[in-house]
């Protein structure tokens, strides 16, 4: 990990207005980018959060299910690989599509990572209240918005101290994820054949088919599951040698995190007492029936760790978003200069706090809701990402260097055409919303942003980082 701790380049941080656009310090290698992005994914505390919601609806289907969305999911890592090391750029997504798809995609994009970027956090935070059950009882909601507040203030650190915090976290844990699969193996109630028996406990204690339909809704969550792989991405002006770390970074995370979630996830499928207990998704009392309290409470404070650990990493990721956008003009001049202002540590300090702030408050918002409006979310903004990547080759970007994914332009256009498919298949209620949230925001661009095309939304890549 000593290349979390490199010196910075403080040349990086131009004072005079008129120095072009503002950089974000060059502080981490691939080890510290890995760290930050692997805790952004932060598998065991979605592994205890929001797994158990897909138990619930998908019973044994649910490995199946996240496996499917896992192969997706190396699809749209080969196309942020791409597309990351062209424009390595803290906008992430936004920046991406802006400069291959135009300008107006890459607007919605940015609404669509927003909106991500708010949501995921709390949504992981209110899982505090649960693992924290064996020490103290607190309302779920107030524990969230406390982690939140918590994760704000650790974010405002420098970058480098933030990567040997989330690495000490992120081994924690690890470890509670390795404990429930050695323990859900150990005691396998079922073999191997009920991976794929696509059964869940009805309500009044059933046995119910679930159907082919129900898994393909299910995958907007399960792309939700291992969706901090593209962190790498945003963090990209901060990682050295992001032409080569880039990819590294999001590949290896990718599979690092697959592993870590799918592999308990089998283990618990098969070793759940019954169908009911499965459907149930209490991962912490299955832990204490194969074990004993005391390892259950150990395990339950490793989530606990681990969801405030992914706060702090998400805080840091969304706010470096906020920035970049700032530092486009998307927003009037008054805006542009607080939210890109940076701190002593080098964090944008004010971004920070506009994203971890709100955060909080979004704890006390219904969580069924936050699920599907990210899951809408997550898969329109992958959908423009495959679109951008399909883009990505054409004029002066065809001889870029950057890294370059295999079975172009295939591998998009077959992502785009299963990404829209699950967009179909997702609950109306959760289309409206973010139809509604998209469609605000594109009358924004029409009346703001589109008449002042010459000084508003000027994305720009800084200018060290051009080929």
């Amino acid at each position: 990990m000593t290349d979390t701790l490199r010196p910075v380049d403080t040349a990086a941080l131009p004072e005079a207005p008129d120095a072009g656009p503002r950089k974000l310090k060059r502080s981490i290698g691939i080890v510290g980018g890995t760290l930050l992005t692997l805790s952004c994914v932060t598998p065991a505390s979605t592994l205890f959060v929001v797994v158990p919601d897909l138990f619930g609806s998908l019973g044994t289907a649910t490995a199946l299910t996240i496996a499917i969305g896992s192969l997706l999911c190396i699809a749209v890592a080969f196309c942020y690989s791409e597309l990351g090391t062209l424009i390595p750029s803290a906008g992430g997504e936004y920046a991406m599509v802006s400069t291959m798809a135009g300008r107006l995609a890459g607007w919605l994009v940015f609404v669509l990572s927003l909106l991500v970027v708010m949501i995921v956090p709390p949504v992981i935070a209110m899982g505090t209240a649960d693992y924290l059950a064996p020490v103290i009882h607190l309302d779920p909601s107030l524990a969230g918005a406390g982690v939140m507040l918590l994760a704000t203030l650790a974010s405002l650190l420098d970058l480098r101290a933030n990567a040997w915090i989330t690495g000490v976290f992120l081994v924690l844990e690890v470890i509670a994820a390795a404990v429930v699969a050695v323990l859900g193996f150990a005691h396998a109630e079922r073999g191997a054949g009920s991976l794929v028996s696509m059964q869940v406990a009805g309500p009044e204690g059933h046995t119910d088919t679930v159907t082919a339909m129900l898994v393909v809704s299910g995958l907007a969550i399960a792309l939700f599951v291992t969706q901090g792989f593209s962190t790498a991405v945003y963090l990209s002006e901060e990682l050295e040698n992001p032409r080569r770390n880039v990819a590294r970074t999001v590949l290896a995370t990718l599979a690092i995190s697959s592993v870590i979630i799918l592999v308990p996830v089998v283990a618990i499928t098969m070793g759940a007492s019954d169908l009911s207990e499965l459907t149930g998704g209490d991962i912490s009392a299955m832990v204490t029936a194969w074990s004993n309290s005391a390892v259950g409470t150990f395990v339950s404070l490793c989530v606990a760790l681990a969801i405030i650990n992914a706060g702090i990493v998400m805080v840091i990721q969304n706010s470096r978003v906020l920035f970049a956008s700032a530092r486009d003009k998307a927003w009037p001049q008054p805006v542009n200069n607080v939210f890109s202002k940076l701190g002593r540590f080098g964090s944008p300090w004010v971004a920070t706090l506009a994203v971890g702030i709100p955060g909080a408050a979004l704890c006390f918002v219904n969580l069924d809701t936050l699920y599907g409006v990210t899951g809408v979310s997550v898969t329109g903004m992958y959908l423009l990402v495959a679109v951008a990547a399909l883009l990505a080759r054409r004029g002066a970007h065809k001889h870029t260097p950057a890294w370059r994914m295999p079975l172009w332009p295939a591998m998009p256009v077959l992502l785009i055409a299963v990404l829209a498919y699950i967009l179909s298949e997702q609950e109306t209620q959760y289309l409206l919303w973010t139809g509604g949230i998209t469609a605000a925001a594109t009358l924004y661009w029409a009346l703001y942003l589109r008449p002042r095309k010459d000084t508003r939304w000027l994305v720009e890549i800084p200018e060290d980082e051009r080929a």
